[in-house]
């Protein structure tokens, strides 16, 4: 399989919901890393989801594996509310692919479609709608 951009192809925990909505994005796409998350996707249901798991429209507090270590937050969000100056990263960008359904410690790392490379790790979940009991959003 070519892919556009590469997200580590392990299994990934998702949501039942968050599986659904990623799905209807992904059936126009050529393939796709997302389209293989997807399909390697451990699902749950939305109450079910452990609050150390990167969901849709988390908060979450990385870190560089290398370098001053500086905490910075990135909100996973849909390609229409993305707003990479605000934090807001699309799922469908190399780095928001990468980060969905890791867990607090995992490693996130992806290569763009130019071909440049990325690598954060999952540090905190400031927010997750689902631990916040906010099954729906």
């Amino acid at each position: 399989m070519t892919l556009d951009s590469t997200a580590v192809l392990t299994t990934r925990t998702l949501t039942e919901l968050d599986h659904a909505r990623l799905t209807k994005y992904a059936d126009g796409l050529p393939a796709s890393a997302i389209q293989s998350v997807l399909d390697n996707a451990e699902l749950v249901a939305p109450s079910e989801i452990a609050g150390d798991v990167v969901t849709m429209r988390s908060r979450v507090q990385v870190v560089a594996p290398t370098g001053d270590r500086e905490r910075r937050t990135l909100t996973l969000s849909y390609p229409l509310d993305a707003d990479p100056s605000t934090g807001c990263i699309s799922v469908l960008s190399p780095v928001g692919t990468a980060l969905l359904g890791l867990r607090v410690g995992d490693m996130a790392n992806w290569v763009a479609p130019d071909g440049s490379g990325g690598q954060l790790q999952v540090a905190a979940i400031a927010y997750q709608p689902e631990a916040s009991g906010e099954h729906l959003l």
